[in-house]
Parts: structure tokens; sequence; C-alpha cells
């Protein structure tokens, strides 16, 4: 289902600003997941305080995956996900397409990070300053104002820790269970 729910940019600008606001960042590691395909898509998510990203479409299309939509039916067209031993002898992928993306991927990640004056991704994480709208858009998308989901979370709380996962938690699990 397509656009069923809000873009993931909206999410994570909002639960970034949100446990920061809280003092409660540093525990949580925050993960952006949807339709990651370049170095800008990466880039974004860190700006806007994601501490990992996930991808899953844009490998499986360099393995040769066609997005047939028959995962679930064993009939896989081109032998990605299917166990027949017939449609398997289709498949034309190799791990180094796959090894190669996320090179260029990385790649494109760190021209970025160099253009911004960062040498880490902890460096660019939550640095909302670097993102802003395009000018010149038609009258209808200029009207948009993003000033709330671009607010930097350190504004909000001066000197609170944002790299996610820096603080450990124990939950004393062993003495629950």
């Amino acid at each position: 289902i397509k656009g069923a729910g809000l873009p993931w940019e909206l999410g994570l600008a909002e639960t970034h600003q949100t446990l920061t606001l809280n003092n409660l960042r540093s525990r949580i590691v925050l993960q952006a997941d949807g339709q990651m395909r370049t170095g800008w898509d990466v880039m974004v998510a860190a700006l806007l305080g994601a501490d990992e990203v996930g991808f899953s479409t844009a490998p499986l299309i360099v393995m040769g995956c066609t997005m047939m939509r028959k995962c679930h039916l064993n009939t896989c067209p081109v032998g990605v996900a299917t166990q027949d031993p017939e449609l398997r002898k289709k498949f034309e992928g190799k791990p180094e397409h796959v090894v190669n993306f996320f090179f260029l991927v990385a790649e494109q990640i760190r021209g970025f990070l160099a253009k911004l004056g960062c040498r880490t991704w902890q460096e660019a994480l939550g640095r909302t300053e670097f993102l802003k709208q395009r000018e010149g858009l038609s009258k209808k998308s200029s009207t948009l104002n993003f000033d709330k989901i671009l607010k930097n979370a350190l504004e909000m709380r001066p000197g609170a820790q944002i790299v996610g996962g820096s603080v450990g938690q124990d939950f004393e699990l062993e003495k629950r269970l």
C-alpha cells in the first residue's frame, strides 16, 4: 500500500525533536527506513536525526529483482525469491553488485559530509540548519511551512546528548526473569 501513511521524514524529525526535548535521545537509536535509494536520502535522514538507515528495495533491484510482487507465491520470474529450481536458474544476481551499490552510496555520503564540513556521521546528526526549502516552487508549494520540522532539536534543549545509544540502559532483566 503506497501513500497510506506520512512520509518518514516527518516522523523522524518529530521523534528526534521529542526525544531530545525530553532528554531521552541518547538512550534511543533512531532508524530511518523506507525508499532509501541514494546517498542524498541517507544524508537527509542523518540531518533529521537518524542514527541508522535501512535499505530494502534498492539492494533487491540491484540483485535483479523486477518487483513483480509475487514473492509470496514462489513464482518469482527472475529467481530472486523462489525455491523452485527451474526459476532459480534464471537468477543472475551477484553479491558484488550489492557491494558495489553500497560503495557508491557510501562515496556519495562522504561527498555530502565533506561539503557540509562534517568528518563523521555523528557530526551531521540532527543538523537541520543544513536543510532548507527549495525556492522557485509553484505558488501552492511555496505556501508550505517546514519551520517546525526543520527546527534544530538542540535549540529546544541545549546541551542534550543526541547521539542515539550513547547512554546505556540496564533494565536488570536477569532479576525479573
